[in-house]
C-alpha cells in the first residue's frame, strides 16, 4: 500500500490543503500528543483484531484524501485499506506518531528591531527560535537557540532571510530531547555557547549570567535562572524578548525533579523560585517565549508567547510565598519523560545516535509543571 511519509504531510498541512487526518489510537495514547486538527476513533483494538467494521460509523469530508493515523505505522494500514473499500482515497502515516515526532511548523514574530521565527516541533511540543534583524535591518546575522530538529531546517530558515547563522545557543542540558545545538554550529561555522558548566564533555564557549552578545544593533543578555537544572539559562533581547527555556512557560514552570534525589528537587524548587521571582521583575512588556508547549502546535503561523505581565499574572498566587511555591511544585510533578536518561547522557556526550531517533524521542514532553 503506498504511504505518505511524515515531510509530505507536514507539508500538506502547512500549505493548508485540504486533507483529513484520522487518528484510530485508543484514547490514552491520544492524550499524551495527536496532529492538530485530526479526528480520532478509539479503533485500534478492533482493528488489530480485523473487525470490519470498526469504521463503519466514521463520517469523513467527501473529496479530500484521508491520512490514517496509528503509534507506529502498521494498524493504520488496515484502516486505510477498510476506508479504501469504501472509495475513500486513504493512505496510512509511514512511522506513525513516532515519525510524525520529528514534524515541525514555524511562525515568525516581529518586535521593533528583531524577527524573531519560532521553529515549532509540531509532533513533540518542543520550540526553538531563529533571531534576526527585522526585514528592514541592515545586519544579516542570526542566533539560534535549542535547537531540536535536523540543522539544514535552521539553515534552511536563514537562507530564506538572507540571515547567516552566527551564534548557537542552549538554555541548558535537556533531557527530553536530543540537542541539534553543536551540529548546527559545526555546519554554520557558528559559535557554539552554552551555560558555564562542567556537565558536557565536549568543547564549547562558556556563556555567563549578565554577559551580552551582540550581532550588530542586536544584544542579547544571558540571565541565570537555575532550578529547572542548575545551569539554566534565560536570554532576553532587553525590553522586548525573554526566551526562558524549561524555566519559566506560558502557563506553568520547569519541573525540579529531573536526575534529583528528593532533596535535592525541593532544593531546586527553592532556587527555581528566586529565578522567577527575578525573571518577574523584568518588563512586563516583553514578550516571553518558552521552550516548550504542553499542546499539539497547529499550523497556523501564530508564534507561541505571550508578555511578561500575563505570564507572571497566571502563576502569581504560586509566588506569594516560597514555602508554599516549593510545596505546590512538588505535589504536582507530572510523569518522567520516557528515555530522559539516555537523552541526557547523549546531550552530555554531544553526539547524535547514528540510529533511528524516534524511537528515543517519542512521545510528548513533560517538562512543565502547571
Amino acid at each position: 500500500m503506498t504511504k505518505v511519509d511524515t515531510e509530505t504531510l507536514r507539508r500538506w498541512l502547512e500549505e493548508g490543503r485540504p486533507v483529513s487526518v484520522l487518528d484510530i489510537r485508543a484514547a490514552e495514547d491520544r492524550e499524551q500528543w495527536s496532529i492538530p486538527e485530526s479526528v480520532h476513533v478509539d479503533a485500534y483494538e478492533r482493528l488489530k483484531a480485523g473487525d470490519a467494521g470498526a469504521l463503519a460509523g466514521i463520517e469523513l469530508p467527501p473529496g479530500r484524501p484521508v491520512i490514517t493515523i496509528c503509534n507506529a505505522g502498521k494498524v493504520s494500514q488496515i484502516a486505510a485499506e477498510q476506508l479504501r473499500q469504501r472509495g475513500i482515497d486513504a493512505y496510512p502515516l509511514a512511522g506513525g506518531m513516532k515519525s510524525w515526532s520529528l514534524s515541525w511548523n514555524a511562525a515568525e514574530r516581529s518586535l521593533a528591531g528583531a524577527s524573531v521565527v519560532q521553529v515549532r516541533r509540531t509532533g513533540k511540543g518542543c520550540l526553538s527560535y531563529l533571531i534576526g534583524s527585522s526585514p528592514t535591518g541592515s545586519d544579516k546575522e542570526a542566533a539560534v537557540i535549542d535547537a531540536s530538529l535536523d540543522p539544514q531546517i535552521y539553515l534552511r530558515l536563514a537562507a530564506e532571510r538572507d540571515w547567516s547563522i552566527r551564534y548557537v545557543l542552549d538554555t541548558h542540558i535537556h533531557a527530553d530531547h536530543l540537542s541539534r545545538s553543536r551540529a548546527l554550529a559545526g555546519l554554520a561555522g557558528a559559535t557554539l555557547l552554552l551555560p558555564a558548566q562542567d556537565r558536557v564533555r565536549f568543547p564549547f564557549t562558556p556563556i555567563e549570567d549578565g554577559q551580552v552578545i551582540a550581532m550588530g544593533a542586536l544584544r542579547i543578555r544571558a540571565i541565570a535562572t537555575p532550578g529547572h537544572t542548575m545551569e539554566s539559562m534565560s536570554y532576553e533581547l532587553p525590553g522586548e524578548a525573554l526566551f526562558t527555556g524549561d524555566t519559566l512557560f506560558l502557563s506553568g514552570v520547569g519541573r525540579p525533579d529531573l536526575n534529583a534525589s528528593t532533596s535535592e528537587a525541593a532544593e531546586r524548587a527553592h532556587i527555581l523560585y528566586r529565578s522567577l521571582k527575578r525573571l518577574c521583575h523584568l518588563s512586563a512588556d516583553a514578550l516571553v517565549f518558552p521552550g516548550h508547549t504542553s499542546q499539539p502546535v497547529p499550523f497556523d503561523r501564530k508564534a507561541l508567547c505571550a508578555p511578561l505581565g500575563e505570564v507572571r499574572e497566571s502563576i502569581a498566587s504560586w509566588l506569594d510565598n516560597e514555602g508554599k511555591f516549593v510545596r505546590t511544585i512538588l505535589q504536582r510533578i507530572p510523569p518522567t519523560p520516557p528515555n530522559f536518561s539516555e537523552i541526557v547522557e547523549l546531550n552530555e556526550q554531544g553526539t547524535l545516535p547514528e540510529r533511528d531517533l524516534t524511537e528515543l524521542e517519542a512521545g510528548a514532553n513533560r517538562c512543565a509543571v502547571s
